[in-house]
């Protein structure tokens, strides 16, 4: 698999959430997104342009509103009715146009836009857009100023599973958003807790996660209060497995407002749960295909199971014989390198080969992230190796320099 497959995948299932959520809300869309853009509207005459005028919000509409479009060397003034809307026909199809409205002193200016020789266009200007959001940014801050009230958070919809195998071992990442959609910080009575599944090793935290969130061996503690919005979570952790199926079970401190799983699809391999509405396949960019499965709302408390087959495991004897091999050549290298030699000396020397070892793994992942091949996994396994190298470097520190020569005498 190629390492941004799993992240391609993760943008087409954020995409296919926040399609969800659009649709939900096409009656009031952010007015930012649609200022000055020209829609198309097939049930306008050719050649037509409509212009609607708001303050701050979609439906305060501006009446008497003096609006002008330009279209090529044509300049046609129009005033806004009860609606809000100026209506401009018979505009010089196929020419690049503009429309302009002066509101209170402020100079609205639509996008560009073609004439279209077949139906007609809506564009939509909005005033008051920069005081709203001021506005909006100050109510925020003082929002988070004031003493947090009880309530509740939920892992949102736009929340995701996301999973790829490597070799005998299941990559996991978790991309949470946590909730609350009061208008204040909120406190839950305690921390958000997530206890990992069975199995779980190796969690840490990827770029992005909220700096409120801890993570101690197989739970993650998401510290309150929470503020207003979004609070995101994002990690990942490896997952054993020595046979061909796995079961997850995950359960759930706060309600998941919809289930999204992914796997990546290998030979044979099967994810199920009952609590899917659709499972089906979905292809990244790269061509990686994923098995998605998607469901409703889990209140919370409850626990979400899914089911893995068909993967494909590798028998652990190989794996097991190669570290029995390799330990008795440790332990014959050790009993060799005590004859003569002092313990320090002998722990000194195996701190350095650790250390060596670590910084080679150390600038192959800085390569694959200067190059942009760099995974999930990559990301929580430079933690790990950071984390490591430290240690080891305080540990060498504690020891001094190490033993400058060698025989007798040496100090320690």
């Amino acid at each position: 698999m190629k390492p941004l497959g799993l992240w391609v995948c993760g943008f087409a299932i954020a995409l296919s959430a926040l399609s969800s959520v659009s649709r939900a809300q096409v009656a009031m869309p952010d007015p930012s997104l649609i200022h000055g853009k020209a829609l198309p509207a097939a049930e306008l005459a050719n050649g037509t342009v409509t212009v609607r005028v708001v303050r701050e919000s979609i439906g305060n509409n501006l009446p008497g509103q003096n609006v002008r479009v330009t279209a090529g060397s044509v300049t046609r003034n129009a005033t806004t009715d009860e609606q809000g809307r100026a209506e401009f026909t018979d505009l010089p199809k196929g020419t690049e146009a503009r429309a302009e409205v002066t509101v209170d002193g402020e100079v609205l200016t639509s996008d560009p836009f073609t004439v279209p020789a077949s139906g007609g266009l809506r564009v939509i200007l909005v005033s008051g857009i920069a005081r709203a959001a001021e506005r909006k940014q100050a109510e925020d801050a003082k929002a988070l100023a004031e003493p947090p009230s009880k309530g509740i958070v939920v892992i949102g919809a736009n929340s995701r599973i996301l999973m790829e195998f490597q070799d005998d071992i299941l990559q996991v990442f978790y991309l949470f958003e946590i909730l609350n959609n009061a208008r204040t910080r909120v406190d839950i009575g305690g921390p958000l807790v997530i206890d990992l599944p069975t199995g779980a090793s190796s969690a840490a935290a990827l770029e992005g996660s909220t700096r409120q969130a801890t993570i101690s061996g197989d739970r993650v503690t998401i510290t309150g209060p929470f503020a207003p919005g979004v609070t995101s979570l994002q990690m990942g952790f490896t997952l054993r497995n020595s046979g061909s199926e796995y079961q997850l079970r995950q359960k759930l401190p706060a309600a998941l407002e919809q289930v999204t799983v992914a796997l990546q699809r290998t030979a044979g391999s099967s994810m199920t749960s009952s609590q899917f509405q659709s499972t089906g396949d979905v292809k990244s960019e790269s061509g990686t295909t994923f098995i998605l499965g998607s469901g409703p709302a889990l209140a919370a408390g409850s626990t979400l199971v899914v089911d893995l087959a068909g993967l494909p495991a590798h028998s652990t004897v190989p794996r097991y014989t190669a570290l029995t091999l390799a330990a008795i050549v440790i332990a014959c290298g050790a009993w060799l390198a005590l004859a003569g030699r002092p313990d320090k000396r002998e722990a000194h020397q195996r701190l350095l080969a650790r250390r060596d070892t670590l910084l080679g793994d150390l600038a192959q992942l800085e390569q694959r992230r200067q190059s942009g091949q760099e995974s999930p996994s990559d990301k929580a396994r430079r933690t790990r190796v950071v984390a490591e190298l430290e240690q080891i470097y305080g540990e060498l520190d504690e020891a001094g320099t190490g033993p400058q020569g060698g025989g007798e005498g040496v100090a320690a």
